[in-house]
Parts: structure tokens; C-alpha cells; sequence
């Protein structure tokens, strides 16, 4: 697998290393800031890391390029600021910004400013981001593109109190209420009866306008043993798009994506090819760039978009060991204006992979747990990847998101790769800090993980049924 990974990354690169970019800024910090990094070295690019005053010991601090402290450790003041990070690109003489996941990774405005300011954005275009980014319009879109949808308002709800219960009546209870501009798990409020309609509307409205500056939500049919499904795309400027197959990310707490793999279990590859020539087709239809994740509840052989993510995904390696192709890498040539060199026939995913997420936080308790690592023991073996920046030594700061490391294991079978998984982490040393290493531990005996095609509340109601709730 590595192989292939390797000699697609060097072949294309062979005859254009005159033709890339000379340098790139990475706006983020952590495993990905890191992941970017190494990316861009296979592509002979240099890099520049931005970073917190807190951050400044990093291990991809100390193996970039150059580096350029952008404030105190507040997201707000460094991570999060605009203006420091344009400037450090101009001093820098860099080329083009690359945001990764999370903070301005899908900041229209963020897009924008860089793209003004002379720099080259290394995702979709501004008006992609923001289609996509608002929940009402991209379920339009998808909609116009024939992507199937799940049922529910028609835009985002009035104001009227009765046309709300009238909406939701048509629609059918269970119903879930999102905020427009939500994202990441947050600004959703499952309502069972009419009585708690109005009242839920409300609330979610005042959490949407406060999180996201976007009071609007609206209303869809929840459905009760969804599994969460999502296609990976890779589009260029060209009106070249194919997929990558897909992911199935269903083990979840509080929305939050906690194991990933891929390919998902149970799902025929029939299926998953419709789905995902519908998603190739969307891509032109709106004219989108770069690498993007359409995400889908499943249930009962039936697929239903909620939302796009217009960035890297956090499991993107699970796809890169099945399919042999670097997401990362693609996403770079993408912005440089190169073709897809990738067609869709040669896309041929093999084999299993499957993500667990490392977090500085209770097992079970999930209470974060920042500090000083002392101990550090990844794992390794045949199919083993740690993306991870930590080191012994290194201080897990309380700023930030938990997630420290991602251990990914591949095998020919499902079977296999749980298999590695399992031994990786009873390899898997940290001391220091908490880790939830236990629960994945756990979850990789699990019965019906084992099984496969668990629903997104599986693992909710395991730990409830752990701790006696």
C-alpha cells in the first residue's frame, strides 16, 4: 500500500517540480498542520507554520521552513485571526494558504481576504464555501443536482408559529431542528412532540445567531437508526471530478466522529457508485474545487444529504490506504490549477481501513485532560499509521480541540484491519495525560462494531448502558 501511495506521489510530481509552488503557509496547528507539512516536503514545497505563542515548541514548528508567532493562545487572538495570518504570508513572500480542518478552513470571508490579498487559497472558491456552508442552500443545490435529501422544510423556517407546527406536522415526529450555519455536531435539537415544537425553534435560534451569527434554522425528518455515510471528492478548475468512495463514520458521540473506516460495511458497491456519480455530477454542476466530503445519513438502502464539508476531513487516511491516492497532495496540485491526473476508472479501492481518534480526555467521563506528556509509545507493524505532532515532553495546552494523535490501521479484510487495530493499541503507550485509548480498546471487541453497519446512536447508548443511565 505504501507503494502505491509513494509512486503515484512521485510519478506526478516528477515532471512538474518547476511548475508547483515555491512556498506554502499553514494556517493551522496539530497532526494536520504536521500532515500538510509532509505533503508539501514529498512536493519539494516550503512550508511556513503560523502558531500560538503556546505553541511554539511544536514538532512542526521546529521542522518547518520558516515559522511566525501570531499571538497569545486564545483561537481568537492567533488561529482565528485574519490580519496575522495574511501578514505572515507577506513577509514570508509565501504563495498560497493551506487552512486544514477546523478554525478558517471554511471561512468564506477567510477565503476571500487570501484571494485578495494576492495569496492562492488551497480549497474551494469563496462562493463554494458559502453555498455550501449555509444548510439551507446546499440542500437546495444538492436538491437542483439530484442529490436525494432528507424530507423537511423548504428553506429555513418563518417566523409564524403556526406555519412552524404546520411544517412539522407535514413532515412527521420525530423531527430535528439545525441551525443553517451550524457545523461539527453543534446547533441541533431533536423535537418528539408538538408541544416542545415552538419552544426548541426558539432556543436553537438564539444558539445558532450567538455560535454562528446566523439566527436561521430549519426543520427535517429525523430518522431514528441512521448510519452516517459520506462519499469523498476530489474536483479541479477543469470540471474534472471524481470520488473516492466512501467512509462510514456512524461511531459517534454527541455528533462527534470518534472511529471512521472505510470502506463502510454492508454497503454494496452498486450503491455506492450511484451515490457517488450523483456527488461527481453536484461538483459541476456548482463549479466546486479542491477536495470535499458529502456526508449522508443511510437507512434502509436509502441515502440523504445534510451537509458538505469544503476542506480535508479529519479520517482522510482511511481513504488514502484504501484507494493509494494523497488527498493532501491533491488538494495543493488542485490549487495550483493542475488537472486531475486521477479518472474515475482508476479509482479501485482494496482492502480495509479504520481510524481511531486519540483525545487528551476522560475514557469514559470525556472531561478534557491537558498537560505534560510524559511517556510517548505509538505503535507500529504491518498497516500501522500514527498522524500525530506529540512527542514526550511535549504540553498538551487546554485551548485547543483533544485530538492528539489518529492511529489508522489497514488490512486485506475488515477482519484483519480490526485485528492490527487491536494490537497497535495495546502497543500504544501514553502517560502523562489521560487518553480515551481504553474505549477504543473497548469498542474494538465489541460485538456488534465487530458486526458492522452500527446506527450513529449505538455508541451513546453503549456508554449509557456503561455507566447505569
Amino acid at each position: 500500500m505504501a507503494n502505491r501511495l509513494n509512486t503515484a506521489s512521485l510519478c506526478s510530481n516528477s515532471s512538474n517540480d518547476d511548475l508547483m509552488f515555491e512556498k506554502i503557509l499553514i494556517a493551522n496547528r496539530g497532526e494536520i498542520a504536521l500532515r500538510v507539512q509532509r505533503a508539501c516536503r514529498e512536493l519539494g514545497i516550503k512550508t511556513v507554520v503560523v502558531h500560538s505563542e503556546v505553541d511554539t515548541d511544536t514538532k512542526y514548528v521546529k521542522l518547518a521552513d520558516e515559522s511566525v508567532c501570531i499571538g497569545p493562545a486564545a483561537s481568537r487572538d492567533s488561529y482565528l485571526n485574519i490580519p496575522a495570518i495574511i501578514s505572515a504570508a507577506e513577509v514570508t513572500d509565501a504563495e498560497a494558504i493551506h487552512p486544514g480542518y477546523g478554525f478558517l478552513s471554511e471561512n468564506a470571508d477567510f477565503a476571500e481576504r487570501v484571494e485578495k490579498s494576492g495569496f492562492v487559497f488551497i480549497g474551494p472558491r469563496p462562493d463554494s464555501i458559502r453555498l455550501m456552508g449555509d444548510k439551507v442552500s446546499a440542500k437546495d443545490a444538492m436538491k437542483k443536482a439530484g442529490v436525494p435529501v432528507v424530507t423537511g422544510s423548504d428553506g429555513a423556517l418563518p417566523e409564524d408559529p403556526k406555519e412552524i407546527i404546520k411544517i412539522a406536522r407535514a413532515v412527521g415526529y420525530p423531527v430535528i431542528i439545525k441551525a443553517s450555519g451550524g457545523g461539527g455536531g453543534r446547533g441541533m435539537r431533536v423535537v418528539h412532540t408538538e408541544a416542545a415544537l415552538v419552544n426548541a425553534v426558539n432556543t436553537t435560534r438564539q444558539e445558532a445567531g450567538a455560535a454562528f451569527s446566523n439566527p436561521a434554522v430549519y426543520l427535517e425528518k429525523f430518522l431514528e437508526n441512521p448510519r452516517h455515510v459520506e462519499i469523498q471528492i476530489l474536483a479541479d478548475e477543469h470540471r474534472n471530478a471524481i470520488h473516492l468512495g466512501e467512509r462510514d463514520c456512524s461511531m459517534q458521540r454527541r455528533h462527534q466522529k470518534v472511529v471512521e473506516e472505510a470502506p463502510a460495511p454492508g454497503i454494496t458497491r452498486r450503491l455506492i457508485d450511484r451515490i457517488g456519480a450523483r456527488c461527481v455530477d453536484a461538483c459541476r454542476k456548482i463549479g466546486y474545487r479542491g477536495a470535499g466530503t458529502f456526508e449522508f445519513l443511510y437507512e434502509n438502502g436509502e441515502f440523504y444529504f445534510i451537509e458538505m464539508n469544503t476542506r480535508v476531513q479529519v479520517e482522510h487516511p482511511v481513504t488514502e490506504f484504501i484507494t493509494g491516492y494523497d488527498i493532501v497532495q491533491q488538494q495543493i496540485r488542485i490549487a495550483f490549477g493542475e488537472r486531475l491526473s486521477i479518472r474515475q476508472r482508476d479509482v479501485s479501492p482494496r482492502g480495509h481501513a479504520i481510524e481511531c481518534r486519540i483525545n487528551a480526555e476522560d475514557p469514559f467521563k470525556f472531561t478534557p485532560s491537558p498537560g505534560r506528556i510524559t511517556s510517548w509509545h505509538p505503535p507500529g507493524g504491518p498497516g500501522i499509521r500514527v498522524d500525530s505532532h506529540v512527542y514526550a515532553g511535549c504540553v498538551i495546552p487546554p485551548h485547543y480541540d483533544s485530538l492528539i494523535a489518529k492511529v489508522i490501521a489497514y488490512g486485506d479484510t475488515r477482519e484483519q484491519a480490526i485485528a492490527r487495530m487491536r494490537v497497535a493499541l495495546s502497543e500504544m503507550v501514553v502517560e502523562g495525560i489521560q487518553t480515551n485509548i481504553p474505549l477504543h480498546r473497548e469498542l474494538m471487541t465489541d460485538a456488534r462494531f465487530i458486526t458492522g453497519g452500527t446506527s450513529i446512536h449505538y455508541l451513546e447508548q453503549r456508554l449509557a448502558q456503561r455507566s447505569g443511565h
